[in-house]
């Protein structure tokens, strides 16, 4: 309307009155626009940089850098205002605004030898060939996870917010200790799942070793196996890690005679819970989900546990099992190494 009408600034006020716009502000823009030709702002106008100079971006990249390789070294924007004297506020813009860096939490992950890593490749390669897409929604992954009484989860942004002036020692204890058992009790449960369902958990009887005799004439004859007939009829695949009790001579024995068909232990890839959709994705969501409430003991956890995986879905485990040959494509891509943070 400027440049087809030669409206002023109070014109426009006038075509506009519901616009929240200021008679000095559109004075200031029409003048940049008839300077400049453009109603962007000029490099280098605005606030003068006070603390984001070139030293100090210098110094906090090195900071940064730093901490790379030493492990545990890892410093809060909060830490390095400290340290270095820059207000946290400006610490926070040289990383995120001039160093274009963000941060990621590291995870945990299996170590691996160089013999694991191609014992890895060539399994996973193996496996791809040998089960195709469709042959994958026969397969029940297996696993064992041992949970305890005391909730795992990390108390590092357990945070308590009291009057400013309030000392420590003036807080309640219950309000600003998060107590802990020195050695919590546990339960160890076991399950399998599929694309077709899954069981039921199945608690380890306490105090009990899972050797090989156990595994076989307890966990599989009397739990995983009838419960898998029951719901995948007369041909299912049986997969389990490489545990001692699975690998057994026995145990191999007797999945060759009781089972259609079964991955043994020189197919599955070793120190991988990254290739098992149990590991991988079914027990982390179980164990998030029971944990929203306080457990109070052994009983209270078995009811947890009980409760939760009742209203498990089965889109979760459909999810973690469409995943596991993208997981054995990433593992051969990584020629055996770790590829779990790609996902």
């Amino acid at each position: 309307m400027r440049a087809a009408k030669g409206y002023g600034a109070r014109r426009l006020l006038k075509e506009f009155p519901l616009k929240p716009w200021s008679l000095s502000g559109l004075t200031r823009l029409l003048k940049n626009i008839a300077v400049t030709g453009s109603s962007g702002r000029k490099p280098g106008s605005g606030a003068r940089r006070t603390a984001r100079t070139d030293a100090n971006i210098e110094t906090i990249e090195q900071l940064v850098l730093s901490q790379e390789e030493n492990p545990g070294t890892h410093r809060t924007i909060r830490e390095m205002a400290r340290e270095t004297g820059i207000s946290a506020k400006s610490v926070h813009s040289i990383v995120h605004k001039d160093l274009r860096l963000k941060c990621l939490k590291k995870k945990r992950a299996q170590e691996l030898t160089e013999a694991n890593k191609l014992t890895r490749l060539v399994r996973s390669q193996q496996l791809l060939r040998q089960y195709p897409q469709h042959q994958v929604h026969f397969i029940w992954f297996t696993d064992e996870k041992l949970f305890t009484v005391s909730s795992p989860k990390n108390p590092q942004n357990d945070r308590l917010y009291v009057p400013v002036g309030t000392k420590k020692k003036q807080v309640a204890a219950a309000r600003i200790l998060r107590t802990r058992a020195t050695f919590s009790k546990s339960v160890m449960v076991s399950v399998a799942v599929s694309s077709l369902g899954s069981t039921e958990l199945i608690f380890i009887d306490p105090g009990v070793k899972i050797n090989g005799a156990y595994y076989r004439d307890v966990l599989l004859s009397q739990h995983l196996l009838p419960a898998i007939r029951q719901q995948s009829g007369d041909f299912f695949i049986f997969q389990q890690d490489s545990a001692p009790a699975h690998r057994a001579n026995d145990t191999v024995e007797m999945l060759r005679r009781d089972t259609p068909a079964f991955i043994p232990p020189t197919l599955w890839p070793p120190n991988s819970p990254d290739l098992n959709p149990v590991d991988y994705k079914i027990w982390g969501v179980l164990q998030e989900r029971v944990y929203r409430t306080r457990i109070r003991d052994v009983e209270h956890l078995k009811e947890r546990l009980v409760e939760e995986w009742a209203h498990f879905e089965q889109s979760v485990i459909d999810g973690a099992v469409n995943q596991w040959r993208q997981r054995l494509r990433a593992c051969v891509l990584a020629v055996g190494g770790h590829f779990e943070h790609t996902f």
